[in-house]
């Protein structure tokens, strides 16, 4: 990692903006879902995780309690992560189909993996203000990742966040009436990051099949296919 994302890392790490996240992921690792009653929560703000060269950016919604609040990974140890890292490993950006630690040797090849809030927040509903506090965070990130080509919002939530990023970046026009859907490529009109909106890899969208397999990884092979035309 270099020498820049290491300090913003460090940065969102040690953040306390939002006292009602960070009272929700302290709580939360002090008690412990009692599968994980031996294991040492991490219990602060997750960064992104990733390849500084990335020519893909996936933006999800925020670690899970039990998730990457456990684990301080973004999508490691819940199953929600075990469909995305499936499926950037079924279409070459990984290089496991599995990420359950910090520590598993995960290593993402053209790839950062990112959220749109940071703590793990109640419910996984997160307040506007919450979202946009954390929001100069997704900015930095995304300055500091030049070569990204293709953006996969991962739900409405990161799709509107970063349509709110763009906005206040001065691109609002460039993405302008765009609407959510899954599998949906954006092309923006100012040669900046193609867009791909996909619903959430969350249990609600997996276990009811709103969301398959398939589906999933058919949108990150949509993200190769852009990459290497």
């Amino acid at each position: 990692m270099t020498g820049s994302l290491a300090r913003l890392e460090a940065r969102i790490v040690n953040c306390e903006q939002c006292p009602r996240l960070r009272d929700h992921c302290r709580e939360v690792a002090r008690v412990k879902r009692r599968a994980y009653r031996d294991r040492d929560y991490w219990g602060r703000p997750v960064p992104g995780f990733g390849d500084p060269l990335a020519r893909l950016l996936v933006l999800g919604l925020a670690p899970g309690a039990h998730g990457a609040n456990r684990t301080g990974r973004v999508f490691t140890g819940d199953r929600s992560g075990d469909w995305l890292y499936r499926a950037l490993w079924q279409t070459g950006f990984a290089n496991q189909p599995t990420s359950r630690d910090r520590d598993d040797g995960l290593r993402l090849d053209g790839a950062w993996v990112s959220s749109a809030v940071r703590c793990a927040p109640p419910d996984n509903k997160p307040l506007p203000a919450e979202i946009a506090a954390c929001r100069p965070f997704l900015a930095r990130e995304i300055a500091l990742l030049p070569r990204v080509r293709v953006v996969v919002a991962l739900g409405r939530i990161a799709f509107d966040s970063y349509l709110a990023l763009a906005r206040e970046a001065g691109r609002g026009a460039a993405l302008a009436r765009l609407q959510f859907a899954h599998d949906r490529q954006h092309q923006p009109t100012d040669g900046g990051p193609v867009l791909v909106s996909s619903y959430h890899p969350s249990q609600q969208n997996t276990s009811t099949g709103r969301l398959t397999e398939a589906m999933l990884r058919a949108v990150f092979e949509r993200a190769r296919s852009i990459l290497t035309a």
